[in-house]
């Protein structure tokens, strides 16, 4: 196979596209340093087409490695013909290349090899050949042997039976059609083991549809409830057609003496052996494909996440809302310092919410607090409603935002959060991550595990390792697409810029406070465990403000600075020109951009990119992204009434709808088919986590706490 010809076709890109790709990550280059800095190699292609690129590039090298070992396996056995060799070699997946493999696999002891232990290998031969003269019974008496432990007639013809089944079984072109065949008319049910026990998986007491049509969250619904013991899952094949094909393929002649025998041979091959394990095998590819895809939605509600714009140079008040324990309060300032903590008692069971008013007056008075970041959590509502009798009390303006703080628990009992807060209790930690979430979403959130941070669906059913690579692959293309402070970013940021590991991390955090900052770029060299390998796929990912040389404080690598002080002389600047605020309009007075990009030995890709962080240093995507929502007053479930139209937050995107905060303790669902008058497949198709939409509310259900919106207004 030509791994490089077949991922060019996979991913539509040209064939030089893949093969410069490959050669830069078999170089040990990260993706985020190959998307944003060897666009001329590649021909621009982004993070994402680099991270399938590089996932089908593994599983393919694989597949060519899994055929060498099977390959020689065979040939080790002396059984390898050039007819089989070339099958093997064409194969285009796993599945075929065990489908070939599995009459040569080394077994475990099988009924069938039983029965070549006693001898009775001859007899199946017979019987396939579909050539002798008497019934198949009596031929098996000449196979009965006391000192090989067949006793009878009948015996022997079992033995031979299990013999040709188990031969069946393992042709590859017959499960080759199999599988196709139950793919495409198979029917994939599920019953209730006790169909009077209640459960979340009432809609599939009685369940049926087409394996082909199977939805991926479908999939994952019934494997969790089949996991939990509420529900039996199989697939019905089309049997009658399966075994009509067998016996086209295997009784060539219409004999008494064997046909009856071969008929009984491929129903028992089929059901006890073919079927079985095809059923497991679509069953795993259908898990696979909708892990695959819930995954990919996760990454994505992930990534529209970590880019949420941040709330910059405001105080902040974090709260982590609870009843018997106590609200817990952190006062943060707009560089995310903590100024204060406090824990007040304005819920039940004991109702103090006066005094916790005047605390909370008291603090903001003090600090300036301008916006106070609720967390969603247990009393949300309660302590959502003692904030808004609190802003109709005083002059100051003060607005809220609740805040999703899945994983704040988790970061706030982690050794990081320990480390980072040693005399705080977890309620205090949790309350600063509320605070700091909002402020900057992405350098307080790759604190936590993606995992836990509530923006995915089935994520504790699915592969695990799978999952937790995909996500650490959003997580690093957000940080590196956004680049960090060098001088204040903390290590759990650091760790995610292309090139860092942990312990480098780490090590450029103890310089920083051994040595008062970096000055320049250049001064990373001297960080322990810091080489110059590292050094040129983190460089451009980190920023200097006031440093040194001003390019320090843009993407622009250091490898391209020669460039870009040669473009600044030629259009006229001094580079102390380069501010914050960056040198607007250059790309203007540049006529022809590939003659200059040869006249200054760059790619002409490179030298766009170069112009457009001159005239915007350091640009923030985030920037781009909706604003969340501050509010001052309170609405309840019960003040809702169907056709209200109201602005709110997506909150999670799931393959059938959104979830929306609507301002209400209780997320509305926009179910896929409210979202639009077009046919989409799937939800991000119009929206993302984070996206501010109108919505109407089409029904209420105060007893199950449901809320139906559509955003057909």
């Amino acid at each position: 196979m030509d791994v490089i010809k077949t991922l060019a076709g996979e991913l539509q890109i040209r064939e030089g596209q893949v093969q410069a790709a490959v050669k830069l990550i078999d170089e040990g280059n990260t993706i985020p340093f190959i998307a944003r800095y060897r666009k001329e190699a590649t021909g621009s292609l982004n993070d994402e087409v680099l991270r399938n690129l590089d996932e089908r590039l593994k599983y393919l090298r694989n597949l060519e490695d899994r055929k060498e070992q099977v390959i020689a396996s065979i040939g080790e056995q002396e059984k390898l013909t050039e007819e089989l060799e070339r099958k093997i070699r064409e194969a285009k997946t796993l599945v075929a290349v065990e489908d070939l493999y599995l009459p040569y696999r080394p077994k475990r002891r099988t009924r069938a090899g039983i029965a070549r232990e006693k001898g009775l290998m001859p007899l199946a031969d017979q019987i396939f050949l579909q050539e002798m003269s008497v019934p198949a019974i009596e031929e098996a008496e000449g196979f009965v042997s006391e000192e090989k432990g067949v006793a009878t007639a009948k015996e022997a013809l079992d033995g031979a039976m299990d013999i040709l089944a188990e031969r069946i079984s393992e042709t590859a072109e017959y499960r080759t059609y199999i599988r196709k065949i139950t793919m495409e008319e198979g029917m994939l049910t599920s019953s209730a083991r006790n169909e009077k026990e209640t459960s979340v998986y009432e809609m599939y007491y009685q369940f049926s549809e087409p394996v082909k049509k199977a939805a991926g969250h479908r999939i994952l619904a019934l494997n969790r409830g089949e996991k939990e013991k509420f529900l039996n899952v199989k697939i019905e094949a089309p049997e009658e057609k399966i075994l009509r094909y067998l016996e086209k393929q295997i009784i060539k002649k219409d004999s008494r003496n064997t046909a009856p025998v071969l008929q009984a041979v491929l129903e028992d091959s089929y059901r006890r052996l073919i079927g079985p394990a095809i059923e497991r095998e679509i069953r795993a590819g259908l898990t696979e494909k909708a892990e695959a895809g819930a995954i990919r939605v996760f990454g994505k509600n992930l990534k529209q996440l970590l880019m949420q714009p941040p709330v910059a140079d405001r105080v902040v008040l974090g709260w982590d809302p609870a009843f018997r324990t106590g609200c817990k309060l952190a006062v943060v300032d707009g560089l995310g310092k903590v100024l204060d903590t406090v824990v007040i008692f304005p819920t039940a069971p004991q109702n103090k919410v006066e005094e916790s008013k005047q605390i909370l007056k008291n603090l903001i008075r003090k600090y300036g607090i301008s916006l106070i970041s609720l967390g969603n959590g247990t009393a949300s509502r309660e302590s959502e409603q003692v904030i808004v009798e609190l802003l109709k009390e005083i002059p100051e303006k003060v607005q809220y935002v609740i805040v999703n703080e899945a994983g704040a628990s988790v970061y706030s009992a982690s050794r990081l959060a320990t480390e980072e807060f040693p005399k705080f209790d977890v309620g205090q930690r949790s309350a600063v991550s509320i605070a700091r979430r909002l402020q900057d979403p992405l350098a307080e959130l790759v604190k936590i595990d993606p995992k836990s941070i509530g923006v995915g669906q089935y994520q504790h059913d699915m592969n695990q390792k799978n999952l937790g690579q995909a996500l650490e692959g959003v997580v690093e293309d957000c940080v590196n697409s956004v680049g960090v402070d060098l001088n204040t970013a903390s290590a759990s940021l650091l760790e995610y810029i292309s090139g860092i590991t942990k312990t480098v991390a780490k090590n450029i955090v103890a310089y920083r406070e051994e040595n008062g900052g970096f000055h320049n770029r250049r001064e990373l060299l001297k960080v322990p465990k810091l080489g110059p390998r590292a050094f040129e796929q983190c460089a451009g990912f980190l920023r200097i403000r006031g440093g040194e040389n001003p390019l320090d404080a843009t993407s622009v690598h250091p490898e391209s600075y020669g460039a870009a002080e040669a473009l600044l002389s030629r259009l006229g600047y001094q580079m102390k020109e380069l501010s914050e605020s960056g040198l607007q309009g250059i790309g203007r007075k540049i006529g022809d951009y590939g003659r200059l990009s040869q006249e200054l030995s760059i790619g002409e890709l490179t030298l766009r990119d170069m112009v457009k962080e001159l005239e915007k240093p350091a640009r923030d995507p985030r920037d781009e992204m909706p604003k969340p929502i501050l509010r001052t007053d309170v609405m309840d479930i019960k003040d809702l009434k169907p056709g209200m139209i109201l602005k709110g937050t997506v909150r999670n995107v799931i393959d059938f709808g959104v979830f929306v905060d609507i301002g209400v303790h209780q997320d509305g669902l926009v179910h896929i088919s409210q979202m639009t008058d077009r046919y989409i497949k799937h939800p991000l198709e119009v929206v993302s986590v984070g996206d501010i939409v109108e919505v109407k509310v089409l029904d209420v259900n105060l007893e199950k706490k449901r809320i139906g919106l559509t955003m057909k207004l």
